[in-house]
């Protein structure tokens, strides 16, 4: 088909139109450093958005204006949850270090969504680890991937 019949966004244009970040369906709970990191990202996003008009880059607007989308209705949802006074339960917020049955000990802290980073420790309230140690004690038996763990600490 001959280009002359086709209308095609091409440069900035193709940047005008970018879809909405999806959003979970989770309730947005959220650490202090959670909702900190929430509001320091959106600091940064208007000041990036201010630089990229006042550059008139339209691929960069575009950009800037879907992540402030999101990260605005992400902090508008967000519920602030309290640290956990009980280490005998996991809870939201808690550090559970757990013993997987090829001998590896991980610790990771129980968090929001949006700060989930299982890389450096934190996992997301919502992913299948996390849901199988909510409300376990030290010493229960989780599964966790294709074996199991045990909960040896609670912080």
């Amino acid at each position: 088909m001959s280009r002359a019949f086709v209308k095609e966004r091409d440069g900035a244009e193709a940047f005008e139109e970018l879809p909405d970040r999806p959003i979970s369906e989770h309730p947005n709970l959220v650490t202090p450093e959670g909702l900190a990191q929430m509001e320091e990202t959106l600091a940064r996003l208007h000041e990036q958005h201010a630089q990229a008009q006042a550059a008139d880059d339209r691929a960069s607007l575009a950009h800037m204006a879907r992540d402030l989308r999101y990260w605005t209705a992400r902090r508008s949802t967000a519920q602030l949850m309290p640290a956990p006074e009980d280490t005998g339960k996991v809870q939201f917020g808690s550090t559970v270090t757990i013993v997987r049955d090829d001998g590896r000990r991980q610790t990771f802290r129980i968090v929001g969504e949006d700060e989930a980073d299982p890389a450096h420790g934190t996992l997301s309230y919502a992913s299948p680890v996390a849901r199988a140690l909510m409300n376990k004690s030290v010493g229960d038996v989780i599964a966790a991937g294709s074996g199991e763990a045990e909960i040896v600490e609670i912080r």
